[in-house]
């Protein structure tokens, strides 16, 4: 794993053991935690739009966003113009969106795998160089 990458990650009360958790497993990485900070209730959004633009505004390469599904703070992330979040729960799909479509958030649906899984895809995730080529031709045409 390259520490010269920045990473941002957020997540709701339904991630928050698995985002601890891969806080703990990054720790070699620059890491801002955007919250949560408790298993408390609170509301995806909140925690969703700061790791969007960090990874907006290139204060951070990657995001990694932690729900239950993964579905709210996809979608969340995915309203920012420079942002390709993918819904990550096989180690197959985490590759492609990185090769294929040059995600730069992970999402991952912490009610639906292994917290060893969730190393593993987000391990793959951070370390899997974008294509380009024909990629980068249909990632180009996906800005509104």
């Amino acid at each position: 794993m390259s520490t010269s990458i920045k990473i941002a990650i957020g997540s709701d009360h339904a991630g928050f053991e698995y985002k601890e958790m891969l806080r703990d497993f990054l720790s070699a990485y620059e890491l801002t935690d955007f919250g949560t900070y408790t298993p408390d209730s609170v509301d995806y959004p909140d925690f969703a739009h700061p790791v969007a633009e960090a990874v907006e505004s290139n204060e951070a390469t990657f995001g990694i966003l932690v729900c239950g599904s993964a579905n709210g703070v996809a979608i969340t992330a995915n309203k920012h113009q420079g942002i390709r979040a993918a819904i990550c729960w096989q180690t197959e799909i985490a590759e492609l969106a990185r090769k294929h479509n040059n995600a730069n958030i992970l999402c991952i649906p912490a009610r639906f795998i292994s917290e060893e899984l969730a190393k593993e895809i987000t391990t793959l995730f951070l370390n899997t160089e974008f294509e380009g080529g024909r990629h980068g031709t249909r990632v180009g045409k996906m800005s509104c």
